[in-house]
């Protein structure tokens, strides 16, 4: 510890975790270890899948491997602390790790952002310009988006790292949370944060309202060529795809909406540990079976496989 115009500055912080009945330390370890080998197998298993299949090297396939990737690294970025602060009961973070989460996690967490919105930009093109698909999709195409979302994702980590650790923290080092989010390090900051405050509700609202738009109106282009297409079949397949979609963006955005587009001093830290494992824990072990499990394409690609290893 140092000491700074006689004010103790903080070198760790504390974790509160998910709980501390130390009844419910195990039950829930267990419950989160289940749900992360789930996602390990089912996002590693995807890209794996992906991979290995020539059928499934198309764009749509594309964008799914790189959301498995972003899922299984922003999951990996909180839930193995987690579990392991369960264990130890030691929820003690360095000051340098807390930083390095929180990047991690945030960069992350936007590329899966704009990842949703490539996505919908996908099934835009395929579902309203089917003739031109193939050329408007293009390798390059996929690339650029894909690379365009990790260069947002990251930048947007480089900012807010920036902005909250720029902040002076001093004595009270309690995070009301179980991993070192942007507004539950950001209210114990001892200096005036209202700057920050305003770059963390600028930046999100930017890149959550960029990314939404994107979507709403794809989605609007989708729904008004089914309404001319008049075929049945066709409507509901895609409704059916829609569906699962809107599903995950739903929970996704909805939570960031609610964590990040307020006054770090008005947030419920009981109810932001709620929200928040949904989008650490839930959608990244979703995302595989709400996009992929389902799809006949991949099941048949698994069957494949599964055949080609007893042959």
């Amino acid at each position: 510890m140092t000491l700074m115009e006689n004010r103790t500055e903080v070198t760790q912080f504390l974790l509160l975790g998910l709980t501390d009945d130390p009844h419910l330390q195990v039950p829930l370890f267990i419950t989160l270890l289940v749900m992360y080998t789930i996602t390990v197998a089912g996002n590693l298993g995807m890209i794996l899948l992906i991979l290995l299949d020539p059928h499934l090297h198309t764009p749509m396939y594309y964008f799914l491997g790189n959301l498995s990737l972003v899922d299984f690294g922003y999951s990996s970025a909180v839930t193995p602390m987690v579990m392991a602060g369960l264990l130890t009961r030691d929820q003690i973070i360095s000051y340098n790790s807390c930083a390095s989460q929180m990047f991690f996690f945030v960069a992350f967490a936007t590329v899966e952002s704009f990842l949703l919105a490539s996505m919908a930009y996908d099934r835009y093109a395929a579902v309203c310009k089917p003739l031109h698909y193939t050329t408007n999709m293009t390798t390059n195409v996929c690339s650029c988006l894909i690379t365009g979302s990790y260069i947002c994702g990251f930048l947007n980590a480089s900012i807010h790292i920036g902005d909250t650790f720029r902040l002076s923290f001093c004595k009270n080092n309690v995070v009301h949370h179980f991993f070192c989010d942007i507004p539950a390090v950001m209210v114990l900051s001892c200096s005036d944060r209202h700057v920050s405050e305003l770059v963390l509700v600028y930046v999100v609202g930017f890149n959550i309202f960029f990314a939404l738009l994107v979507i709403l109106l794809s989605y609007i282009f989708i729904f008004g060529t089914l309404l001319w297409m008049r075929s049945g079949a066709g409507y509901k397949k895609a409704l059916s795809t829609c569906a699962s979609h809107f599903t995950a963006v739903s929970i996704f955005y909805g939570t960031v909406i609610f964590m990040y587009l307020q006054p770090s001093s008005s947030h419920s830290m009981d109810m932001d540990k709620i929200s928040s494992v949904f989008y650490t824990m839930v959608i990244p072990m979703l995302n595989p079976l709400v996009y992929s499990l389902r799809n006949k394409e991949v099941k048949n690609a698994f069957t494949k496989i599964i055949l080609r290893q007893y042959h």
